[in-house]
C-alpha cells in the first residue's frame, strides 16, 4: 500500500497549526493545556513536532485541536 504522505513530513496540519497557535498568542504549553480540557493529551513537545511535521495526528488529536482553536478541522489543513 503506497503511502498518503511521501518523504520526510509526517503531516500536512503542522504549519496551519503553528500559525493558528501563534494568532491567538498561545504558547504550546498553553495549548496542550486547553487540549487536556476536551479530553486530548498531547504534550508540549508533541505540538512542536506536529508543527515541525515529525509526527502523525490522530483524528481525535485533529478534533480536539480543531475544538480548542475554534475553528474547523478543514481549516487546519489549508
Amino acid at each position: 500500500m503506497a503511502r498518503i504522505i511521501d518523504g520526510s513530513e509526517m503531516n500536512l496540519i503542522g504549519n496551519n497549526l503553528k500559525k493558528l497557535r501563534q494568532e491567538r498568542g498561545w504558547s504550546q504549553q498553553l495549548l496542550s493545556d486547553k487540549l487536556e480540557t476536551v479530553a486530548v493529551y498531547i504534550c508540549r513537545g508533541s505540538i512542536s513536532r506536529i508543527e515541525d511535521k515529525q509526527r502523525t495526528v490522530t483524528d481525535i488529536e485533529l478534533y480536539g485541536l480543531a475544538s480548542v482553536l475554534g475553528v474547523s478541522i478543514s481549516d487546519l489543513f489549508e
